[in-house]
């Protein structure tokens, strides 16, 4: 294997996790960090394929939850870091439809085990979630809108990269 792949992977990854610390050292970045997490590991993608952005999404996540205080933006990185690599798939999807419909799917899915594993293990009960039933429903679907802005994003990264960046760091 050659070494180039190695060390961009290593750089990126690194960039990565810097930027789910800073996102919970700020405070405001829960949702905003992973996102850019997630674009800052698209060239590595582009460049070598999905086992290699795998891998790289798998050893975030792990440094994430090691070093990254704030456990539920760490969790949003593991449940949605995978996305990036299969998001070709998903827009390869015939129609217009069915990808919005898959996309939405695999939203609901990772959303809805994510907060139950999180409220496990917090240990948070039902009472509380009653109390803040409509806030939870605006807060689901205001995180579709999201998710399908960042899915846009990360389309559109991945042109920019080819087009733009790609000739600078890959002669």
């Amino acid at each position: 294997m050659r070494a180039h792949p190695i060390a961009l992977g290593g750089l990126l990854v690194a960039l990565a996790v810097v930027i789910l610390l800073l996102g919970g050292a700020l405070g405001i970045g829960t949702y905003a960090a992973p996102i850019l997490a997630l674009a800052i590991l698209l060239p590595l993608h582009e460049e070598y394929g999905s086992k290699v952005a795998l891998l790289a999404w798998i050893a975030v996540s792990i440094l994430a939850f090691l070093f990254v205080p704030e456990v539920e933006l760490s969790a949003i990185y593991a449940a949605f870091g995978w996305y990036p690599a299969a998001q070709p798939f998903f827009n390869r999807l015939p129609g217009k439809l069915l990808p919005l419909v898959a996309k939405l799917g695999i939203y609901t899915v990772e959303t809805l085990l994510l907060y139950q594993g999180l409220l496990r293990f917090l240990g948070l009960t039902a009472d509380l979630l009653e109390s803040t039933r409509a806030f939870n429903i605006l807060l689901f679907f205001t995180g579709a809108f999201i998710f399908l802005l960042a899915d846009r994003m990360l389309s559109r990264f991945r042109i920019i990269w080819n087009v733009r960046f790609r000739e600078r760091f890959f002669r």
